[in-house]
């Protein structure tokens, strides 16, 4: 069992949910899934395609609320399938050098977002990109260099001295499940 939640972070199509799903259910730990998807569905928005700025600090908003909800409402200890950090990276993600940024309202979220991820997680696990991408409806865009822009972003906010948890990040020449679950489960000197 870990000590406290663990919260998988990383790009879109990299397996985390199948990998948070398959820890959780090896340690007998609640898996709580986040809604990402679910959440641009409710706002009417395709997260596949481009948005500005303002439109993409909105929908991180609404993101974050509606995973700490879930969270929140969760047994613990539990492992989940994202983490604030992959929301700011996400955000960071969408900034090109001509993106007009509120910077006040950016600190404001990336700060709440550090802050809700040391309130609901004390061990984060990165999954790296290496996994076959697959087409999927309603999923975020198959676009490998964009996909490794996001997990670059992610390494270095969990080198961020505001990050309170406890970081592992998986090689990401680990593609195989189960070796991905070795790896974190040793990481974290975790026994079943």
């Amino acid at each position: 069992m870990f000590n406290g939640n663990l919260g998988l972070c990383g790009a879109h199509r990299t397996g985390k949910t199948t990998l948070a799903n398959a820890i959780a259910t090896r340690l007998d730990m609640p898996f709580v899934r986040t809604t990402t998807s679910q959440v641009f569905e409710k706002l009417g928005l395709d997260p596949a395609a481009p948005m500005d700025f303002k439109t993409r600090l909105f929908v991180q908003n609404h993101v974050l609320a509606a995973a700490e909800q879930v969270w929140q409402s969760s047994p613990t200890p539990f492992v989940s399938d994202r983490t604030p950090i992959d929301m700011i990276a996400y955000t960071l993600g969408d900034i090109q050098g001509k993106t007009e940024v509120d910077f006040d309202l950016l600190s404001q979220y990336i700060d709440r977002c550090f802050d809700s991820t040391n309130q609901f997680f004390q061990n984060l696990a990165i999954v790296q990109p290496g996994i076959p991408l697959v087409y999927e409806e309603g999923k975020a865009a198959l676009n490998a260099a964009y996909i490794e822009h996001i997990n670059v972003l992610v390494i270095g906010l969990c080198g961020d001295r505001r990050l309170k948890a406890h970081i592992f990040c998986n090689d990401r020449s680990a593609i195989h499940l189960e070796v991905r679950i070795q790896n974190i489960l040793e990481h974290f000197r975790v026994t079943i």
